[in-house]
């Protein structure tokens, strides 16, 4: 989960340029041409050539840039993604997927057709919908900026009665087999982009809905990081309400013991270092693997390091042996922004306690200066981590290890920190 687009999906009929030798106005003609094998009324066979070729044109940045100005065509891919068949709805929804994956292209996608968030949301969650997954990846690339995250919010808001809409997510992300012929697991990164809103987080962090309960076991799923991570990043965004720390950190909830255990490996502790762990951490086997995903592994130290931002909250995390996991995960730890993470946690955990009226480290008023100084040293780290990545990357090994097969749908998606 290194990357930082979203979900892309791809496709052997793709140019390398997207768009072909002969320019941009052969181009927006052969677009105009694909009209008509697009509408309704067209045979179904050419209207599925036309959508693969559409899909073609998705897998380069021209080739998007060129589908982002005709609106009747986005209009009639999005009638093909949510239509059954034998219209060809998996392509249509996989062409969408890379358009929404460009952040730039979100704006004509929404203005070509308005009620796209609602139309793929009920897609994604019906049960017996065979191309929910790709529907939940569009809804993920496009849930990463602000407008079509509230548009999004909205559909779900104003849901069927009864149930709520985003109940429903819940409900589907955490039920095993809720759809037999999707995995849904792009619902993670949907939720995590969701609870960047405070109202998503309001619902999340109701304890008469025993949300966050149900989304603690998938911290360890292990058949999927894309869900992984998107579960982690929602747990992260719900540790920024301080308000609800010590509801989390203590029995009804008792988070802190699932963030911890991903971070920790086979390590034989004392017998009195043990006696500081949660149950759920002690003798683990020998055979236990740390959050194999570098960014996974990132969020759990950042929503720790949340939950440490009260007086109250950094005594319980101390008191239930978080340093000792933290000290082994440094020693282990490969990645240099993640060692930085853990390491500034660390010092939390055995630093001295702030003195009076600045307990609440998210409440603290930091001056400009010292603001000014602690974002350059960030600049620092970012740049000596991307200094050790190229270095990495030049190497004969590195250049061997990045050779991967294609997959239909990549397992990378943006799951950002910005609160709004």
């Amino acid at each position: 989960m290194r990357a930082g687009a979203g979900p892309t999906a791809a496709d052997p009929g793709a140019s390398a340029d997207g768009v072909g030798p002969a320019g941009s106005l052969t181009a927006e003609a052969e677009a105009a041409k694909l009209l008509p094998f697009l509408a309704p009324g067209a045979r179904a066979d050419l209207q599925e050539e036309a959508v693969r070729h559409v899909l073609a044109l998705t897998g380069s940045g021209p080739g998007r840039t060129l589908l982002a100005g005709q609106a009747a065509l986005l209009r009639a891919l999005v009638e093909f993604a949510a239509a059954p068949a034998p219209a060809p709805a998996r392509d249509a929804a996989r062409a969408l997927v890379n358009l929404a994956a460009d952040p730039g292209l979100h704006q004509p996608l929404l203005a070509a057709e308005p009620g796209l968030p609602a139309r793929l949301l009920g897609r994604a969650l019906d049960p017996q919908w065979p191309w929910a997954e790709e529907a939940a990846a569009v809804l993920a690339n496009l849930s990463r900026e602000p407008a079509p995250c509230a548009s999004l919010m909205e559909a779900l808001t104003a849901a069927e009665p009864g149930e709520s809409g985003l109940e429903r997510l819940v409900r589907a992300l955490c039920t095993p087999g809720y759809n037999a012929r999707a995995p849904l697991h792009y619902l993670g990164p949907v939720l995590s982009n969701l609870s960047q809103r405070p109202s998503a987080r309001a619902f999340l962090l109701d304890p008469d809905r025993c949300v966050v309960q149900r989304l603690l076991p998938l911290t360890q799923y292990p058949d999927s990081t894309v869900r992984r991570g998107g579960v982690v990043g929602t747990l992260r965004n719900c540790c920024f309400e301080h308000r609800h720390h010590e509801w989390l950190l203590g029995p009804e909830v008792d988070i802190l013991p699932f963030l911890l255990l991903p971070l920790a490996g086979p390590e034989d502790f004392s017998e009195e270092e043990m006696e500081q762990l949660p149950v759920d951490l002690q003798y683990l086997p020998p055979d236990k693997q740390r959050e194999p995903d570098a960014d996974i592994r990132k969020m759990l130290i950042e929503a720790i390091m949340l939950l440490t931002a009260t007086a109250h909250g950094r005594q319980q995390v101390r008191d239930q042996g978080a340093y000792l996991i933290l000290r082994e995960l440094h020693s282990w730890e490969p990645e240099s922004d993640v060692r930085v993470a853990c390491e500034k946690l660390i010092q939390v955990l055995i630093g001295d306690e702030p003195e009076h009226g600045m307990e609440n480290l998210l409440e603290v008023q930091v001056p400009e200066d010292v603001e000014q100084q602690l974002q350059q040293l960030d600049r620092q780290e970012q740049e000596q981590y991307q200094r050790e990545q190229q270095e990495q990357e030049l190497s004969p090994e590195s250049q061997a290890e990045g050779l991967h097969p294609p997959e239909a749908l990549a397992a990378h998606h943006q799951l950002q920190t910005h609160l709004y």
